[in-house]
């Protein structure tokens, strides 16, 4: 007989990614709307929340004995569900270190410790092999990555510390340690200039990158990354979650764009 709580409405994606790597996705008895890994889960469960809102009712309708979100910004979701009754679980990791606790702490809460230790095990090890492939680049490209474009946003923690693992060195890193995106708001573009970027990568939440318009920035054409065509997207899902995608597919597509630069005569 399985142990822990049985019905789990996963308000953010990453549980759910967690849980179906595990094995558990029979827990989850509903999801965000946002969810795309894996692809499965989106026509296998019912899609009841955003990230900033959530469909109250049809949650508390589904019975759950779990609900698992992220963030600050749903507290007022997770307020809503205790009040219903409703355990809740909210995390706030912010990191590489605190991505692979979750997920440890997860296998933890759903009774298969030892599964979740062997799959954190697992993202250590590619953790580990990208960093080792990093460091060998010949070398190491100033990156600027932009999480949001009216206002620019810098990048969050997790996605500095990826930088820097898949061979680059991110342009704002006393921002990256701000957990709350108000604090890494930039007051002007034009901060951007003296960081002198070789890459921009950019991932706006969810909105399509158009790097002809952030070329375009007044005084822009003074940062190497635009002088030479180097504006890269990388996809929302794979990068913005702190979850496993972050430290898989999101650390790839960082290192194949970061030794494509490193590599050029």
């Amino acid at each position: 007989m399985k142990s822990g709580p049985r019905r789990i409405v996963c308000l953010t994606e990453e549980p759910t990614e967690v849980l179906y790597a595990l094995g558990e996705q029979d827990r989850i008895v509903g999801i965000s709307g946002f969810t795309v890994r894996p692809p499965r889960a989106r026509k296998e469960k019912p899609k009841v929340s955003a990230f900033t809102s959530a469909k109250i009712d049809r949650i508390l309708a589904l019975e759950p004995d779990l609900a698992i979100g992220f963030s600050d910004i749903q507290a007022d979701i997770a307020r809503e569900l205790i009040k219903a009754g409703v355990e809740v679980w909210i995390s706030n990791h912010r990191s590489v270190a605190g991505i692979l606790a979750y997920v440890r702490r997860l296998g933890a809460l759903v009774g298969v410790p030892d599964k979740a230790e062997a799959y954190a095990r697992g993202l250590e090890a590619h953790l580990d092999a990208v960093r080792a492939l990093g460091a060998a680049l010949p070398r190491h490209p100033r990156v600027y990555f932009e999480e949001w474009d009216e206002p620019p946003i810098t990048g969050l923690r997790w996605v500095a510390e990826l930088i820097r693992i898949a061979g680059g060195e991110d342009v704002f890193p006393e921002r990256a340690e701000q957990s709350l995106a108000k604090h890494r708001i930039l007051a002007d573009a034009s901060e951007v200039i003296p960081r002198q970027p070789d890459l921009i990568l950019a991932s706006w939440c969810g909105k399509k990158f158009q790097p002809e318009r952030v070329a375009a920035r007044p005084g822009w054409e003074a940062i190497p990354a635009v002088r030479d065509g180097e504006l890269h997207e990388i996809k929302s899902p794979i990068i913005l979650q702190p979850g496993p995608a972050a430290l898989t597919d999101g650390l790839d597509a960082l290192h194949v764009v970061i030794a494509r630069w490193a590599q050029k005569q």
